[in-house]
């Protein structure tokens, strides 16, 4: 058993070693593209790249990731592909995009801990942000919806991601129950406690669902900043507009001793919102 362990441990090191050495020339490179703002920034936000280039690759780049995803975990291989082709995808997508990234505070992550992160909600890249660039294997906690979508919702289920079906307070119940579930197994899960994404980049108040779940399971909550996603791909638009991004990871904030009372709850969510609107660009605040 401990032989198997270590194996997985060598795999997961090897895999996370290679691929972000893969990525890293791509990025610089990136960077240095983007930089040139003159032609450039006009040329790639047009929808003419949009309909010829990034929706076809994007849209085989998916379905390429889903069968992955689906075939790997079906071979008992869950641990390597329910994470590694999904932050292979969503880091490719942001190259797509031509959308240069920024992340600080990697630093204060605990690959050995479990966390339950809450990051702010500007849009459908924060999937991409997050995934592609936090650097721990996460599982999502996502809405009920997104199974129906062709292939990506079935590699969601494969991979073991929890869907939100509030359709019920009983259905809801289940819901944080599978999630916390996750969280005994010695996962990570991803919530984006306003619940939906943001009209005007702004942000809502948080709900208190996540924050139940770490208290429960007596984990730390890191609450993560996102910058830049609204400006990507706002709620409503179809067009992808280049756009820097910028992910900022916080220390981790304790669960001990927090007021377990409706009123103490909502003091702590709005604790963490506080911490993301510190770091949030002038534009998103």
């Amino acid at each position: 058993m401990t032989h198997h362990i270590t194996a997985d441990r060598l795999v997961e090191s090897a895999t996370q070693a290679v691929t972000e050495e893969l990525f890293r020339d791509f990025d610089n490179t990136l960077r240095t593209l983007c930089d040139e703002e003159d032609d450039r920034k006009a040329v790639f936000r047009t929808l003419r790249y949009a309909r010829m280039f990034f929706v076809p690759v994007f849209l085989v780049l998916t379905i390429l990731t889903a069968v992955t995803v689906i075939i790997g975990c079906l071979l008992g291989g869950e641990k390597i592909f329910a994470y590694y082709p999904g932050m292979i995808w969503s880091r490719l997508t942001c190259y797509l995009a031509l959308c240069p990234v920024t992340v600080k505070g990697r630093e204060h992550i605990d690959r050995k801990q479990s966390y339950v992160f809450v990051a702010n909600h500007q849009g459908a890249f924060d999937i991409f942000l997050i995934y592609g660039f936090l650097g721990v294997p996460i599982k999502w906690v996502m809405k009920a919806g997104i199974a129906k979508i062709p292939f990506v919702g079935a590699a969601c289920r494969a991979a073991g991601f929890i869907f939100v079906d509030n359709s019920t307070p009983k259905a809801a119940a289940r819901s944080v129950l599978e999630a916390e579930r996750c969280l005994r197994n010695g996962a990570s899960v991803v919530v984006f406690p306003e619940g939906s994404r943001t009209y005007d980049g702004k942000m809502i108040r948080f709900k208190k669902g996540a924050y139940q779940m770490a208290l429960d399971q007596h984990l730390p909550i890191i609450p993560i900043t996102l910058n830049g996603p609204f400006d990507v791909l706002p709620i409503g638009s179809l067009n992808v507009h280049r756009h820097r991004m910028e992910m900022v990871i916080h220390p981790a904030v304790s669960t001990e001793n927090i007021d377990t009372s409706h009123k103490g709850m909502q003091a702590f969510a709005d604790q963490t919102q506080e911490i993301i609107a510190s770091a949030l660009w002038e534009e998103y605040k």
